[in-house]
């Protein structure tokens, strides 16, 4: 039996899959189990930060597993440590706080805002607000911290203690309580449609969070470690949040969640009240050092930045594109037909990886394509929006 159909036996269906069987990849080329060639416009969905297989990566990470695979988080590591110190250093955050996914990082990061408002005043403060068309996981808090309501439904009943606002200041402002403890944006929606939050917004949240000592959290699942041009987006808007969330990209190919948090933070969680299991995985955090060392490194992020204005410059002059919005190399493609998701499907078909938000198509290319790779994406996504015409 083939892997589709194993697949269909056996693994719930929880996705609605293309009907492709990778087996391989190196950089931003992928092939199926029959020897097809694909040119990869979707890493993962932001994960694959430097494609496939990228030589140092694998060694980096092959080098961890010859040494010590898994500890307890009982005992120190040496890459979580180096991780967190490069991370830290590289940005205003002082401490780390290990998990496997998005979605686990955004559950500590809710737990610590919470704390944070119990210990300082007591029972009670404990409402997050946070933006329509948003999303943050999948689990049942994370789901009921998304903003969207197709996600509210089914798994009854949904954890309490979250409003959603308009991306607009008088919306959030009109939710604020003696009740609520935190704001938790995206700056950039990715799932809720690639919306770019505006800059002005973004800084009048942070300081009226200042003024109420709300912890103001940015969720950088997808738009952190490089994927807007800068290592995590909320650089793009002048700001620095109390917490963010990253994962995706950050492990290269491995489940990696972490948060980040400014000092006023970092003393809030304590032994017994946070753990993870596989979280600070040596291996794991092995390939995301190589990842932070390469990204952070010489020119890379200005060539994000290069390579994402060239792309968008280039999407926007093709027939049946009505418009396109991203930053760096995150980028939605809003159709004249509003077919995205059968345009996904034919691109596939014709060889190139491309992924849908809402009503749009979606790139989130490895951070490492080159500007003939580029070329040859738009090539085929233009001959496939021509042929549906």
């Amino acid at each position: 039996m083939d892997t589709k159909a194993l697949d269909k036996q056996y693994i719930m269906n929880t996705y609605g899959r293309y009907d492709v069987a990778l087996k391989s990849g190196k950089g931003c080329t992928a092939y199926d189990e029959d020897g097809k060639k694909y040119l990869d416009v979707s890493s993962g969905i932001g994960v694959n930060a430097l494609g496939y297989s990228d030589d140092g990566w694998v060694n980096a990470v092959t080098a961890q597993l010859n040494e010590i695979q898994h500890m307890s988080n009982y005992f120190y590591s040496s890459q979580s440590s180096k991780l967190a110190e490069k991370l830290c250093s590289l940005t205003p955050f002082t401490k780390a706080c290990f998990g496997n996914s998005g979605a686990e990082a955004n559950e500590c990061a809710i737990k610590i805002a919470r704390k944070y408002s119990f210990d300082k005043y007591g029972e009670g403060r404990n409402e997050i607000i946070t933006l329509k068309d948003s999303f943050h996981g999948r689990t049942i808090t994370t789901l009921s911290a998304t903003g969207q309501d197709k996600f509210h439904n089914y798994f009854f009943p949904f954890t309490e203690g979250f409003k959603y606002a308009e991306a607009d200041i008088d919306s959030v402002k009109n939710l604020f309580s003696d009740k609520t403890c935190a704001v938790l944006i995206e700056c950039v929606q990715g799932e809720g449609g690639v919306n770019i939050m505006d800059r002005e917004f973004v800084q009048k949240l942070r300081k009226i969070c200042d003024k109420k000592d709300l912890v103001l959290i940015v969720d950088e699942v997808q738009t952190g470690i490089g994927r807007t041009g800068k290592l995590f987006c909320y650089e793009n808007f002048d700001i620095v949040p109390d917490l963010i969330t990253c994962a995706k990209g950050l492990g290269g190919g491995l489940p990696i969640g972490l948060c980040l948090c400014t000092e006023k933070l970092e003393n809030v969680l304590v032994p017994s009240t946070h753990g993870s299991t596989f979280g600070a995985n040596p291996a794991v955090c092995a390939g995301a050092n190589y990842v932070i060392d390469t990204i952070t490194s010489g020119d890379f992020l200005n060539e994000v930045n290069k390579k994402g204005a060239y792309l968008m410059d280039k999407l926007k002059n093709l027939d049946g594109v009505k418009s396109v919005r991203g930053l760096g190399l995150m980028i939605g493609i809003e159709l004249e037909k509003d077919n995205a998701h059968d345009i996904a499907v034919k691109c596939v078909e014709s060889g190139l990886l491309i992924i849908t938000a809402k009503n749009l198509l979606r790139m989130l290319p490895p951070l490492i394509i080159s500007y003939d790779e580029i070329d040859e994406a738009v090539k085929i996504l233009d001959k496939t929006i021509q042929e549906d015409i």
